[in-house]
């Protein structure tokens, strides 16, 4: 007999794969109003349950933790992990609402459903009040071309609509599969009668559609966000709008949930739902379908789809490789932030001692760290592989004698329509995990924390004057790597600092002669 608690309300009918097993024992009850929970093999949740570690402790003999939905940051997926247990989510069952709900958006807000309903139901009939815009013919433009974009492009192409994506990292042969027209930021900005945004929240995307932004748009824009609050910069949305420049906003997200008395619901130029893009009954009920037949494989042990950390590996064997397995994860972050354009391919290759180990899921890791800045849902070790082949990125791994020196090497080149990147690590138990080369340069650092990556000539001052600069910032250096292939020619710098550093240094610092680029790396 399997025990499972189910933590947060969920659909009965989602849940009916577990309810109608005879070997299933199903208890309805939040895990913190629950006494005796190292009974049971398995947790299904949604967002409602926080599960910590402590909580993972309490449950030794817990096999899986479901979540019901994508987020899986109410989970401690480290302990999770340690202590063996399998984590799974439901990824694209609530895709179709979202997208769904994203056009309803479009639609009312251009046709000012939501104001004229008001008007109508306060006695009036102003019929003037309300004059709209056609969606056909218009041009649609996508910031961030996942699973929800996609999708979108799908139904805005049934409207006669223009559709212009903004992905950095979307190839020139997936957007013509996609029938959809690859473009710059600016030129989205520049060119669209409606922006919609569907990035995740990241150091990059946070303020996305900001003052400077939003002024690129077209006069009489429409904006819409059902992504994550912050993506547009809510403060330079409400300015554009009262100016008159933004014509209009649908929001599903804020900053701050529920946004109480936020501006923007104050004028009636602004169309707001309660974060319900993903909140329909065929979304709910495909969730916990979801997890209720990956739970129920799992147990019967059956292969599963979509678990989010390492399901088929020993905590003896995780205690091996766990040292390459966030070496690589670490260069993949590296590989991503360096290579800001599409990957068409990655390569990585082993030598040493590392190819005695299971390298398939340190390459994982890899990709899960390369993918992670890019794409706007959960992205793991064991999903990584169905994402990049759904991004158009092949990647192969190969096992060599070359080991050049050291004790264990692991090489990884991205490879894009025009250009490369490439890293070499090496693993070293009394010093730990250092990156050894990048595209070709002999260097030497810890990869962690604050990065800053400089390409220049190798001319007397350069470094002098890097170091003049960050000190009128008052930014102190912890660590500097420096490399070079020949006297005068082509050098690299690797900086590494306790705090993060600000857009005005580092557009400083790219105004240096001879200084052929700069870039921020945080891990």
């Amino acid at each position: 007999m399997y025990h499972i608690l189910v933590s947060d309300p969920m659909s009965e009918e989602g849940l009916l794969p577990l309810l109608e097993n005879n070997e299933v024992n199903i208890v309805k009850r939040h895990v913190d109003e629950e006494a005796e929970l190292e009974k049971f093999d398995a947790l299904l949740v949604r967002s409602g349950t926080t599960v910590t570690e402590e909580i993972i402790k309490k449950m030794p003999n817990l096999k899986i933790i479901a979540r019901a939905g994508v987020g899986v940051d109410n989970i401690d997926i480290e302990a999770a992990t340690k202590n063996g247990v399998v984590v799974v989510n439901a990824p694209d069952g609530n895709t179709i609402s979202t997208c769904e709900h994203t056009f309803a958006m479009i639609a009312s807000l251009a046709r000012n459903i939501p104001q004229a309903t008001k008007s109508i139901k306060d006695g009036k009939w102003n019929r003037k009040a309300f004059l709209g815009v056609e969606l056909n013919g218009k041009t649609l433009g996508i910031v961030g071309f996942g699973r929800i974009g996609s999708e979108l492009a799908k139904r805005a192409r049934s409207f006669n609509m223009s559709l212009l994506v903004f992905d950095p990292f979307l190839t020139k042969e997936r957007a013509e599969k996609s029938g959809v027209t690859l473009a710059s930021l600016d030129e989205v900005l520049e060119q669209s009668d409606i922006i919609t945004v569907h990035t995740p929240l990241t150091k990059e995307t946070k303020g996305l559609l900001g003052f400077e932004n939003i002024k690129k748009t077209k006069p009489g824009v429409l904006l819409i966000n059902c992504a994550r609050g912050g993506i547009i910069d809510e403060e330079a949305l409400l300015h554009y709008l009262k100016e008159g420049h933004v014509a209009g906003a649908a929001l599903d997200v804020f900053v701050t949930e529920p946004p109480a008395d936020h501006p923007l619901l104050e004028l009636d130029n602004v169309i707001a739902t309660p974060h319900i893009a993903a909140s329909t009954k065929e979304a709910q009920l495909n969730v916990a379908s979801q997890v209720s037949e990956e739970v129920l494989q799992f147990l019967q042990g059956k292969p599963i789809k979509n678990s989010i950390n390492l399901p088929t590996l020993s905590k003896e064997l995780y205690q091996k490789i766990a040292p390459y397995y966030e070496l690589t994860k670490k260069m993949g972050s590296i590989l991503s932030q360096c290579m800001q354009k599409p990957v068409q391919e990655i390569d990585l290759s082993y030598a040493g001692e590392i190819t005695e180990l299971e390298t398939s899921f340190i390459t994982r890791s890899l990709l899960a760290g390369f993918l992670k800045p890019r794409v706007d849902t959960g992205v793991n070790e064991v999903n990584a592989p169905t994402i990049a082949k759904e991004r158009g990125i092949s990647y192969g791994e190969k096992h060599t004698s070359n080991t050049q020196g050291y004790s264990n090497i692991v090489e990884a080149v991205a490879i894009g329509e025009d250009s490369s990147f490439n890293l070499s690590a090496t693993y070293v138990k009394e010093y730990g995990p250092r990156i050894v080369n990048i595209n070709g340069f002999d260097i030497d650092f810890n990869p962690q924390g604050n990065l800053l990556y400089i390409q220049h000539f190798d001319k007397p001052g350069v470094i002098g004057r890097v170091g003049q600069i960050l000190g009128e910032h008052e930014v102190n250096i912890a660590t500097m790597q420096v490399g070079r292939k020949e006297a005068g020619g082509e050098a690299i710098m690797m900086l590494t600092f306790d705090d993060t550093l600000g857009e005005e240094l580092v557009s400083a610092l790219k105004n240096i002669d001879d200084i052929v680029s700069v870039k921020k790396i945080e891990l």
